[in-house]
C-alpha cells in the first residue's frame, strides 16, 4: 500500500470523470460429512487431468466482473450529479463434459453441452439483464436458446483449451440481433469458451511432477478502465496431498503479487500516471485448487481478485468529516464438479 497526498486538489474536480467511468459496462446447507483419512502422500505426484473416452462429468463455472464507485462523507458535500453503484456481470454456466477421444499426449476431444445458465448484469446498481434458465418466465429469452447447445473443444492434461474445434452449429442456433441475443452469441465466442473451460491453477505439462511445498507461477493481467492495467504474478503452492474416500486429493493454494515487470513499467510511466497516484490502493488476489489425483478430475478451483482505491479530500471544509471516493473492482473465476 502506498499513500500519496495531493494538496490543493479537491475530490470534486475528478467527479465528472468518474461519473463517465461508472456508467461504462464491460459486464441449502449440506450436513453430509466427507470422510478424510489422516494419511498424506509424501512422494512426488503428477498434477494432471486424466481423460477416458465416453466419460461424462457435470461442472458449474462462475465468472464475475464487478466495479463500483461510492461517495463517502457528509451528504451536503456530495455533488448533485454523482451517482455510484455497482456495474458488471455475473455468469453461471452448468454443462456436461463428455470425452469423445484421447491421444498419446494425454489430450482429449470433449463435447460440451450447456445444461443451465444464470446471467445477471448491472449498470450503476440498476439490473439490465436477469436471466435464469430454471425460471419458467424465461423460456422466450434469446439466452434460453443456449440450453441444450453443444460444441467441441480440445483439452490438454494441464487444463488448457488448446483449440475450439467446432461451435458453428451452436452459434447459428442462437443468432439474434437484440442486445440479449448478442450476449448469447458472445458466450459462444472462442475467447469466452477458452476462459470458461481453462483451469488457471494447473502447472505446465512439463513441470507437473510435484511434491508438497513445491511452487510454480504464472502471470495474469487485468484492465481497470481509467485506473489503468495491472499484472500479477500468481504463485501456486502444493500445500497438501491427502486421502479422501479412497481418492488422493491435491490441495493447491495461490497468492498473487504485482509482477516485477509491471513494477518496472509503472516506474517508467509514473510521471504520466498522475490520476492513479491520487488514490491509496489495497488489493488481495487469492485462490485454491482441489484436484482429484486418482480420478484425474477437478473437484473445485476458485480465484478471486479484490482491489480498492480511495481518495480523500486533503482540504475539507469540515475537518471532522472529509469527503472521500471509494472505488472497488472484483474479478472471480470458479469451477466446481457437480457430479
Amino acid at each position: 500500500m502506498r499513500q500519496i497526498r495531493i494538496y490543493g486538489l479537491k475530490v470534486t474536480v475528478i467527479i465528472c470523470v468518474l461519473l463517465l467511468m461508472a456508467g461504462c459496462t464491460n459486464i441449502a446447507d449440506d450436513t453430509a460429512k466427507t470422510k478424510v483419512e489422516p494419511e498424506e502422500q509424501k512422494e512426488p505426484v503428477k498434477l494432471a487431468l486424466k481423460f477416458t473416452p465416453e466419460d461424462s462429468t457435470t461442472y458449474k463455472v462462475t465468472t464475475e466482473a464487478d466495479k463500483s464507485v461510492e461517495w463517502q462523507g457528509p451528504p451536503p458535500s456530495k455533488p448533485s450529479a454523482f451517482k455510484g453503484g455497482h456495474t458488471g456481470n455475473k455468469i453461471e454456466t452448468t454443462f456436461t463434459q463428455q470425452i469423445q477421444s484421447t491421444d498419446d499426449k494425454g489430450n482429449a476431444v470433449a463435447k460440451i453441452t450447456i445444461k443451465g445458465l444464470v446471467y445477471l448484469s448491472k449498470v450503476r446498481g440498476n439490473i439490465i439483464l436477469d436471466f435464469d434458465s430454471s425460471r419458467e418466465k424465461d423460456p422466450n429469452s434469446p439466452l434460453s436458446k443456449l440450453i441444450g447447445q453443444s460444441y467441441t473443444i480440445e483439452l490438454t492434461s494441464s487444463g488448457q483449451v488448446s483449440k475450439v474445434i467446432d461451435a458453428n452449429d451452436a452459434r447459428n442456433n442462437v443468432k439474434d440481433s437484440s442486445s440479449v441475443g448478442m450476449a448469447a452469441v458472445k458466450l459462444l465466442s472462442d475467447d469466452m469458451i477458452k476462459e470458461r473451460h481453462s483451469i488457471p491453477a494447473m502447472p505446465d505439462s512439463d513441470k507437473d511432477q510435484l511434491s508438497t511445498g513445491d511452487r510454480w507461477s504464472s502471470i495474469k493481467s487485468f484492465s481497470f478502465d481509467m485506473m489503468g492495467s495491472k499484472s500479477y504474478e500468481k504463485v501456486y503452492t502444493l500445500n497438501e496431498i491427502k486421502k479422501v474416500d479412497n481418492h488422493w486429493v491435491a490441495i493447491v493454494r495461490m497468492n498473487a503479487i504485482p509482477s516485477a515487470e509491471e513494477a518496472k513499467e509503472l516506474y517508467k510511466e509514473e510521471a504520466a500516471d498522475l490520476f492513479s497516484q491520487m488514490f491509496d490502493n489495497t488489493e488481495t488476489y487469492t485462490g485454491e485448487l482441489k484436484l482429484d489425483l486418482t480420478g484425474g478430475k477437478i473437484e473445485q478451483c476458485r480465484e478471486e481478485l479484490m482491489t480498492e482505491w480511495v481518495i480523500v479530500d486533503p482540504n475539507p471544509k469540515d475537518e471532522k468529516d472529509p469527503a472521500a471516493l471509494r472505488m472497488t473492482a472484483t474479478r472471480v473465476y470458479s469451477i466446481e464438479k457437480i457430479d
